[in-house]
């Protein structure tokens, strides 16, 4: 820090670089074959210079007066997009959002407002003598839906957990049940949010068979589709999403699978008309009281952001330079180079997998001999610890059944199948140097 407290600083370009230097090496290398820890990727290059740029011209985005190309570019971007989802030309909407949390709430307060239309005005008061609202959610639903439920009024008690099959799935043949003993308890499902791409295991819920049972009921169908939404792009992998088209609402994270930098959501809705279901504000100084063809393209009224960056700038300007076939060529790699690892695993006697990667995340254990769940559990924690302290590479865990496993997320086309070989290598002395030292 200067110490010059009553005058501007000289410019110092060896404490510039010492800053640069110091953001660069404490980062996470996201651009290094070593890093296979988190879902945020490194971007294409010409994607974090268009960022740049955005950041020097400074237009925030929530109204074409302020940010006219962004807001052009989200409509050129929401039409390409959805050539993949197959909503019928003009009858669909998308708004950007600043990661895929504030997608979620955003949605799930449009699912609200519109099943439930005296719940904006009149709070939950208005529901006091009727049945309960409550959200149903697959049990390995991201924190963030859990958190949305507490951020609206809703209540986390009013979570309904639905049962996962054997492949981390809701499991179908067990929504009715459940959505019929909330109803014995007193609670009214408006909303069912579906997963395209789990966080824990990268599972994809059966959209298709979910729409069904929630169209019967009435109930609002939102996909949280932000790691596994750009499986789309891809004529090979596009069929995992199967029915998205009769989805009501799908959050996609541009910043995971479609190498933007972050924060860069897509929420769509099926319904132009319920995107702007959230929020009923009305302010004399930004909302126009005639509107044109201009403010047409405004979507501060669809969003909980007033000022927000031009994040679709960068996914746009690399799509209009390099076209589909640079993301789906990447995200087809990366999911077939998951399979080929988890094979790698089935040949390692002192390995377990956990699950059958749908996509590029992955799950396993360093389970030699006959370890308890405990001490497995245990194990894979310290593992993960020391493997992220040496630094060579990154990796992450969940806890699967109760029983911590490692996880990796295959984000960089750089990646090959040595180098998960070299990660198992570290793994397992790892491993025998834990247990060793009698560390489990």
């Amino acid at each position: 820090m200067t110490t010059d407290r009553e005058n501007v600083a000289g410019h110092d370009e060896a404490k510039l670089n010492a800053i640069i230097d110091l953001y660069l090496k404490t980062g996470i290398q996201v651009h290094s074959p070593g890093y296979m820890g988190r879902q945020f990727s490194g971007p294409v290059p010409l994607a974090g210079v268009v960022d740049f740029i955005s950041s020097v011209v400074s237009q925030p985005s929530s109204f074409y007066e302020a940010a006219q190309l962004p807001n052009v570019a989200e409509k050129i971007m929401a039409d390409e997009l959805n050539r993949f989802i197959g909503w019928p030309p003009g009858s669909f909407a998308m708004v950007t959002t600043s990661g895929g949390s504030l997608a979620n709430l955003t949605a799930l307060l449009a699912a609200r407002n519109d099943r439930l239309p005296g719940f904006w005005s009149e709070g939950g008061a208005a529901y006091l003598d009727r049945l309960r609202p409550a959200i149903a959610v697959g049990d390995d639903v991201h924190y963030s839906v859990s958190r949305t439920a507490g951020v609206m009024g809703i209540g986390e008690a009013q979570l309904i957990r639905l049962p996962l099959d054997r492949r981390h799935r809701i499991d179908v043949d067990r929504v009715v049940p459940a959505l019929e003993a909330a109803e014995r308890r007193g609670l009214r499902v408006f909303c069912l949010v579906a997963s395209a791409g789990t966080t824990s295991v990268g599972a994809f819920d059966p959209i298709g068979e979910l729409a069904e049972i929630t169209r019967e009921r009435g109930i609002w169908l939102h996909v949280d589709g932000a790691h596994g939404a750009s499986l789309l792009v891809s004529d090979k992998l596009r069929w995992k999403l199967e029915g998205v088209d009769q989805a009501d609402s799908l959050a996609w994270d541009a910043h995971k699978m479609m190498f933007t930098p972050a924060p860069c959501t897509l929420l769509f809705y099926r319904d132009k008309d319920k995107s702007r279901s959230p929020f009923r504000q009305r302010a004399s100084y930004v909302f126009d009281e005639e509107p044109d063809v201009y403010t047409a393209l405004d979507s501060g009224g669809k969003t909980l952001e007033c000022t927000k960056r031009p994040m679709i700038m960068p996914l746009w300007v690399s799509w209009a330079m390099y076209g589909r076939a640079l993301f789906a060529e990447k995200i087809e790699y990366l999911c077939r180079l998951t399979k080929d690892v988890h094979h790698i695993l089935l040949t390692e006697p002192d390995f377990e997998t956990t699950h059958w990667p749908e996509a590029n995340i992955l799950c396993f254990r360093y389970r030699p001999g006959t370890l308890s769940d405990a001490d497995a559990h245990r194990l894979q924690v310290a593992i993960r610890d020391r493997v992220k302290a040496r630094g060579t590479f990154f990796i992450s865990k969940v806890d699967l059944a109760g029983v911590a496993a490692l996880r990796v997320v295959l984000m960089n086309h750089l990646i090959t199948e040595e180098h998960f070989r070299m990660l198992l290598g570290e793994i397992r002395a790892v491993g025998q140097e834990l247990l060793r030292g009698g560390r489990r």
